[in-house]
């Protein structure tokens, strides 16, 4: 078949199914076709300039058409584009990019393990976990514990831990043994009355509760985002990571931190879990791994953990699992020059400076007559949406009004992602102050927009 559009919007709309997207109302207005990304801005087929509120997809450290990573590609491409990890082989790349994750993260994090994407990460985690148990003959300890409203991925496994029905309903997930509790989100979980204190004490009994009727020696493992991002960026209440530590050594249960988005600066501190101050048994990386520029994430864990696994692939003869492309030459080559680039350049320091200019910038916005709450840390924040200031009561149907928000930020030249209820902001670690003011100008300007929809449509 040999048929040709008229446009790239029409060929589009023949071929391609996209993620995330109703396809029937795609069929109808088409796609957004993006040509060029420059720094923080990206412009679309028609010439329109935008200033990238999201970094891509919560993964665009260092910016756009960024030189050294377009150099650092082309010269492995051209040495050594692709050779395996499997049977003992390896390449310069990815030997160095473990040894500098290794470097970089905490210092109880000893080992790596490449696969192409946050989702194979998590999948590869369930799975490690469970061949960790069986090498010591604990069989029935295969449960997760993960939480409502978070992202783990899409894969069978993750897309089972991820606490979101829209990745869930049609799918037939979970379909691995988790159990999913309250999400830590004191503005729409708490009890009325209750205070953060309160509602962190609630959490951490529910969580002991849980373990204790399901009985300890089933739950394998407790899976988290230091701050849930995909499900609304969502900060947790004071107290609760360590408290869910303390949980997770008292009855021998792993502790994995999912920091996908997290990880590199995002919170203002290389990682989330530094931030909230745990100590992770696993750690899940992806993302500004290499700024989405090639597809590579890295699973990092504790010698205690290698241990167990190197055990038994000696016991069995190898280790039954990899991905063809996980740990790509090209793409280890990238994530080096990526994280140099995040250090020598000082992102996550400029993460933490400009901190404070983003989230109290946003919560200025705490009195528009659509806003319920403002909330973040570091270069992530939500901004959500209420018909209601008072009982929180949101639009209906769900997710209408923040994608009109998100309309009107794109003709104001600002990109953001309307997540359910949600605003979500992630520029990337390069902003600028000035940029950030750019950012905050054309927001305004959006949620005006917004509401004056909302109220000529009868909504508010």
């Amino acid at each position: 078949m040999n048929i040709r559009s008229n446009s790239l919007q029409e060929t589009d709309i023949a071929y391609q199914l996209h993620p995330y997207t109703n396809a029937r109302v795609h069929e109808e207005q088409g796609p957004m076709i993006i040509t060029k990304g420059e720094g923080c801005y990206v412009y679309d087929s028609e010439g329109k300039k935008y200033l990238e509120g999201l970094a891509g997809l919560w993964s665009v450290a260092v910016g756009f058409s960024q030189p050294r990573l377009v150099e650092a590609a082309a010269k492995q491409m051209s040495e050594l584009p692709y050779i395996q990890n499997f049977a003992h082989k390896a390449h310069a790349p990815g030997i160095l990019l473990a040894e500098k994750l290794v470097e970089m993260t905490p210092e109880h994090l000893t080992k790596v393990f490449y696969t192409n994407s946050g989702s194979e990460a998590n999948d590869t985690v369930v799975k490690f976990v469970w061949f960790m148990n069986n090498m010591l003959g604990r069989p029935k300890k295969k449960k997760f514990l993960a939480r409502n409203k978070g992202y783990h991925g899409i894969t069978i496994a993750s897309g089972s831990l991820t606490g979101l029905p829209g990745n869930q309903r049609g799918f037939d997930l979970p379909a691995i043994p988790v159990v999913h509790l309250t999400c830590p989100h004191h503005y729409r979980w708490a009890n009325e009355g209750e205070s953060e204190t309160e509602f962190t004490a609630r959490l951490l009994k529910e969580a002991e509760d849980t373990i204790l009727a399901e009985d300890p020696d089933t739950i394998a493992a407790f899976i988290g985002e230091p701050v849930m991002g995909a499900g609304g960026v969502m900060t947790p209440p004071e107290g609760y990571w360590p408290g869910i530590e303390a949980l997770c050594r008292k009855y021998d249960i792993l502790l994995v931190s999912d920091e996908v988005i997290n990880g590199f600066g995002r919170t203002g501190q290389p990682f989330g879990c530094q931030t909230y101050g745990f100590t992770p048994d696993i750690l899940v990386t992806s993302k500004q791994l290499t700024s989405s520029y090639m597809p590579l994430a890295a699973i990092l864990m504790t010698d205690a953990v290698y241990q167990i696994i190197a055990d038994y692939t000696a016991e069995l003869g190898t280790l039954g699992h990899g991905f063809t492309a996980g740990g790509n030459p090209v793409a280890c080559a990238v994530g080096i020059e990526n994280l140099n680039i995040i250090q020598e350049d000082d992102l996550m320091g400029n993460a933490a400076r400009l901190a404070d200019r983003l989230q109290s910038g946003l919560r200025a916005f705490s009195d528009h007559p659509l806003v319920g709450e403002v909330r973040g840390v570091g270069l992530i924040a939500g901004v959500e949406l209420v018909r209601d200031k008072e009982t929180k009561a949101s639009f209906e149907p769900g997710g209408k009004i923040t994608a009109m928000a998100a309309k009107f930020a794109a003709e104001e030249g600002l990109i953001i992602r309307n997540i359910y209820e949600t605003i979500g902001i992630c520029p990337p670690l390069i902003i600028t102050a000035e940029q950030i003011d750019e950012l905050l100008e054309k927001l305004g300007k959006a949620l005006d927009r917004t509401l004056e929809w909302a109220k000529a449509e009868g909504l508010k």
